[in-house]
């Protein structure tokens, strides 16, 4: 998978999307840097893919559930991605784009990478992020962003001191505690839901 990564890159791809799991981390070090290099965007490696309702899939998005609309949506998670998807459309909120950036330790696009593109895009208006215990990428995506942001994060009742889910969701040195990361994302403004039932509301309000 590494070697396709690095494949596309020299073929002149601008974007490849990498859905695969389990790719060995030093694969994707390696084969993100080459890419970066070549000016080829990666999504993931172990991500649901993109999608743009009526316009484009890449992945394994269940496309039934979107409709079009001005909130793009950014997730560590593939099943949360359709469960907030969902929510949204039922209410009535359609999305621009849907991107899995994936829950792996290395990835290709980050919260702050695809939150800079979303403030490029005219179609987007605000940005649903979807974040986990692990890391801090959530917060410093939403610190950076020039477009309204609400967030969900995932892994409040995990046990302490336990990995939970993807490789990337680890907390080390009391950093990722998920608590810890939404009163940290609170602090600087960010609207964050208990529930995902929660999001198309925080949504309406930020429009």
């Amino acid at each position: 998978a590494g070697d396709s990564i690095m494949e596309a890159a020299d073929a002149g791809l601008d974007l490849a999307v990498t859905i695969t799991e389990h790719i060995p981390v030093h694969d994707v070090m390696r084969a993100v840097t080459y890419a970066q290099i070549r000016d080829c965007t990666i999504i993931g490696p172990n991500c649901p893919g993109l999608l743009s309702p009526g316009e484009i899939s890449m992945g394994i998005m269940p496309a039934h559930l979107a409709t079009r609309g001005p909130v793009g949506v950014i997730s560590r998670s593939g099943t949360l991605t359709y469960e907030v998807v969902h929510e949204l459309t039922r209410a009535g909120i359609g999305q621009s784009t849907i991107i899995g950036i994936g829950g792996d330790p290395i990835i290709g696009q980050t919260f702050a990478d695809a939150l800079d593109r979303f403030a490029d895009d005219p179609q987007t208006k605000a940005v649903v992020i979807l974040g986990e215990l692990g890391g801090n990428l959530e917060e410093e995506g939403a610190r950076s962003a020039d477009i309204p942001v609400v967030a969900f994060i995932a892994g409040t009742t995990a046990p302490a001191e336990k990995r939970m889910g993807h490789a990337g969701a680890i907390v080390t040195g009391g950093e990722g505690d998920a608590k810890a990361k939404i009163a940290r994302l609170r602090d600087i403004g960010v609207p964050v839901a208990d529930r995902l039932s929660e999001i198309p509301a925080l949504i309406r309000e930020v429009l």
